[in-house]
């Protein structure tokens, strides 16, 4: 980096960030003595840092260092530090570099870079850029490795707009030769951020400089498109990688098989597994593991149960991730002696029972009611030393409200807050659920402001369960004005609560409201499904208001939906009373499956 770029760069680091020398300053007290470069050092014999496992030990050692003189070399110093730090010490790192400071000990650049990512782990990437000012000023040049550990802190700070003008400084100003890590910072954070896109543009911007962007960099942008729903666009970026003769590894076709699998397109999984075969990719862990959850998903457990064991013919040891994921399963099914039984094989396979396999079980025998047989899995996971978690304690609390068992799920939820266990929104939204459905709203809403007061805030899920509650408790009224404050909370209203709202509008015979509700619904950009006409329609008929249910029934029959259950039998009985009545007839004839 020549001098004028790095007297350019200086100026801009401390023209926007004056003030965070001084929280640096003040904070460690560095700097204030001259940095020393070259000096005598000890005779020191080299120390063997791998025996050091304990953070007393590596200060105790470093104490001795500074004491010594003259001082042993840079090197072993920065040794010393990175043991510290990757015992993940990072404020003590930062205290003894100040030791070092005061003593006169010697600094390099390597010292300077280990800083500044201890700076950026604890988040505090002003005082990252504060020290980076520093050692600019005392002639320590900076090399790749500390503008990538600023990017990256800048990106787990979540200051995504002050890494991309990062970025930008160091391709324009060619503060230096960004390498693939930097690269795949780089692409990656604005992926994690949320940035696909900008992410997506950059490769192609890099790609046309001396800086080519590797396979990872293309898988980071991959991943991102399809955890984004852009599963079409990742094979096209796969398809382009491939003509431009880079070969995509296992990491990016796992990226694109769970893409796939998320949409339920299992026939172009297939074709992806084929082609890793073909290309002498093998199968890893994650890639088995996707492939078992997607199996389970669409009911087929027989198929994820097989696909442990071609597992174990490739001598790949299935994880307990993948053992809970087959419980799941089976328990979506409703077969929970079959969850049983993978579960207490899970010890036979020479692993240890995990508080996720218990909760995974725990909510299967929940939902199938046996709460006792539950509540016994909870016991026993907290005697076997498994501390349960918020999802532990919320699926059993949710069990025990299932069953009209209320006061065991308020005595478990005191329990919970006894040991400490932090209840979390969902555990919140569950408690909610259970005063909404004992019609306890008022109780329900001081609750609410009891969850705000912890510092949750409440989601669409939280506003759901009362907007419910409010209409089967007969506060049309009230139900309304919250589904309309909730733009002004930064939430929209889903499908769903509009259902419930407009299914009571229906109920209550304000029939004109509902159908003005209906259109507001659209136009907001959510469109009515099934439900929706079945609650509207149920609603009517329980009101006799037949006739009034006709342009509904037209309506879900131009959208493609059908009666159910419900519907459909509420429909059957009225055509008996209007059974001259062709026009009816006709219509229960397209809605009613089968008649």
């Amino acid at each position: 980096m020549r001098v004028s770029e790095i007297a350019l760069f200086c100026r801009a680091i401390t023209s926007k960030s004056s003030h965070e020398y001084s929280i640096f300053t003040s904070s460690f007290s560095l700097f204030r003595s001259n940095f020393h470069k070259k000096r005598p050092f000890s005779t020191l014999r080299t120390t063997d840092l791998s025996c050091i496992n304990e953070v007393d030990d590596a200060v105790f050692l470093f104490r001795q260092m500074v004491r010594m003189q003259p001082h042993p070399s840079v090197v072993e110093f920065t040794k010393l530090l990175q043991v510290i730090f990757k015992m993940k010490q990072y404020s003590v790192a930062l205290q003894l570099f100040d030791e070092m400071r005061q003593s006169a000990a010697p600094l390099n650049e390597y010292t300077m870079n280990i800083l500044i990512n201890c700076c950026c782990l604890l988040k505090r990437v002003d005082v990252g850029y504060a020290v980076f000012g520093s050692f600019l000023k005392h002639g320590y040049e900076p090399n790749v490795t500390t503008f990538t550990t600023l990017l990256k802190g800048l990106f787990l700070d979540g200051n995504v707009a002050e890494a991309e003008k990062l970025f930008k400084k160091v391709l324009t100003l060619k503060l230096c030769e960004p390498d693939q890590v930097t690269i795949l910072t780089v692409i990656d954070g604005l992926c994690k951020a949320g940035r696909v896109l900008a992410a997506h543009d950059l490769l192609w911007l890099l790609d046309k400089t001396i800086y080519k962007p590797d396979v990872k960099a293309y898988s980071a942008v991959i991943d991102g498109l399809c955890k984004g729903g852009m599963v079409d666009n990742a094979l096209q970026l796969q398809s382009r990688i491939i003509d431009k003769g880079i070969s995509p590894d296992v990491v990016t076709y796992n990226s694109m098989i769970r893409g796939l699998c998320d949409f339920g397109r299992l026939k172009e999984v297939k074709d992806l597994l084929n082609e890793m075969v073909d290309h002498k990719i093998s199968f890893d862990l994650v890639t088995f593991s996707i492939l078992v959850d997607a199996f389970c998903k669409e009911g087929s457990v027989k198929e994820a149960e097989d696909i442990l064991g071609v597992m174990k013919q490739q001598n790949i040891r299935p994880d307990i991730v993948i053992y809970t994921t087959l419980m799941d399963g089976y328990c979506l099914q409703g077969k929970t002696e079959k969850a049983k039984e993978v579960f207490n094989s899970i010890t036979g396979n020479g692993l240890k029972q995990s508080i996720m396999s218990y909760n995974t079980l725990i909510n299967g025998y929940c939902k199938k009611g046996k709460v006792d047989e539950a509540w016994r899995l909870f016991l026993e996971a907290s005697s076997k030393g498994l501390e349960p978690t918020a999802v532990s304690y919320s699926i059993m609390i949710h069990g025990l409200f299932s069953e009209g068992r209320i006061g065991d799920g308020w005595n478990l939820f005191k329990d919970m807050e006894a040991r400490h266990v932090r209840p979390d929104l969902h555990t919140y939204n569950v408690l909610l659920d259970g005063l909404c459905k004992t019609r306890q709203i008022a109780e329900a809403f001081s609750f609410l402001k009891t969850m705000e007061g912890k510092g949750l805030n409440p989601n669409i899920i939280t506003y759901g369960t009362l907007i419910n509650g409010l209409c089967r408790d007969g506060k049309l009224e009230d139900a309304k004005k919250l589904l309309n404050e909730l733009p002004s909370k930064g939430l929209q209203p889903d499908c769903q609560m509009y259902t419930i709202v407009l299914g009571s509008l229906c109920h209550e015979g304000f029939v004109d409201e509902a159908k003005d509700l209906l259109v507001k619904m659209e136009s907001g950009g959510c469109a009515p499904d099934s439900v929706t006409y079945n609650n509207i329609i149920q609603g009517l008929l329980k009101r006799k208001e037949v006739y009034e249910a006709m342009p509904f029934l037209e309506e879900m029959h131009k959208r493609g939906f059908s009666a159910d259950a419900t519907t459909s039998s509420m429909l059957i009985d009225h055509l008996q009373v209007y059974n001259k009545d062709v026009v009816l007839l006709e219509m229960v004839k397209k809605v009613v499956p089968k008649i």
